[in-house]
């Protein structure tokens, strides 16, 4: 059986220092302790490693031997108990995170890049996904965790809420409404609305559409043949307004601003993780919270 690390310590100190008395001091423990641990030691290996007088301590070539090669053996061995406790902590390994396009301008980088910085150890990929298929893909392993915009359903997963914004619309800068700083939900209604596709993110359609459904006349809603539509010129040449969040004013296309809606809820956005949860998806929730806080996105 191999000696222990406490006694090969306490060994390599008393090699440096050739006198039990200061090597007891320089570790913390009465001088007949230290004298006990070494004759155990020397037992265990089967070797003098000390050649003792009542003035000296001389190494013998065993000792020397041990002094030289232990250094490294323990500092392999640190090596390998700070991996462990780094795993067991949730700062090492591969993270594979899923997110809403629409969660991609501003907050899925932020939390790959707080994951990032904050865990040398941790590698991290980040997809775009449909939105409907990011909860199926954490309860089923696909992925470890998503970012969603709206409470997504699905079973086997756990939905934490990481971030309000205000609900408003993007529009061209040279419409009517953009002189203004907030838009009342009937003003905007009298627009064509241009509303994603429903099957991209039926929660986030409906609760769009929601907000209309009180007005009079009801609002003409238009659906982009794409569901991405990167050249929004219906939007740029002022024929329609877009329902967003507030996001959209990360980095709005040329041309577009966006307005905040008068007295319109919030939408949320969701980190979802599995429902039996590792120190990983443990350390994902908490590097989460402490990003959302600092950033205030889940203030009133």
């Amino acid at each position: 059986m191999a000696p222990d690390t406490v006694s090969l310590r306490y060994f390599l100190v008393l090699a440096q220092e050739l006198n039990f008395t200061r090597a007891a001091a320089r570790i913390g423990i009465a001088q007949p302790a230290l004298s006990a641990r070494m004759r155990r030691l020397e037992a265990e290996l089967g070797t003098a490693l000390l050649v003792r007088n009542t003035r000296s301590v001389v190494l013998t070539t065993a000792g020397a031997a041990l002094a030289e090669s232990a250094p490294p053996a323990l500092a392999a061995l640190d090596r390998a108990w700070d991996t462990v406790r780094s795993a067991a902590a949730g700062e090492l390994g591969t993270l594979r995170i899923g997110y809403s396009l629409s969660a991609g301008a501003e907050t899925a980088p932020a939390l790959v890049d707080r994951l990032i910085r904050g865990n040398s150890g941790l590698e991290v990929g980040a997809v775009p996904m449909a939105t409907p298929e990011i909860s199926p893909a954490v309860a089923d392993g696909r992925i470890d965790a998503g970012i969603t915009r709206g409470e997504q359903p699905g079973r086997g997963v756990r939905r934490y809420l990481l971030r309000r914004e205000r609900i408003g619309v993007q529009l061209a800068q040279h419409h009517p409404l953009a002189e203004h700083p907030e838009i009342e939900i009937a003003a905007a209604a009298a627009y064509p609305l241009r509303l994603p596709d429903r099957a991209a993110n039926p929660v986030i359609h409906d609760q769009l559409a929601a907000l209309f459904r009180d007005t009079r006349p009801h609002p003409r809603f238009h659906t982009p043949t794409v569901a991405f539509d990167m050249s929004q010129r219906d939007l740029r040449d002022g024929l329609t307004l877009a329902p967003a969040g507030e996001a959209a004013v990360t980095a709005p296309p040329p041309g577009i601003t966006w307005r905040p809606l008068h007295g319109a809820p919030s939408l949320t956005i969701h980190l979802v993780l599995p429902r039996e949860q590792s120190p990983l998806h443990r350390r994902v929730r908490a590097v989460a919270k402490t990003l959302a806080h600092e950033l205030h996105w889940l203030s009133d």
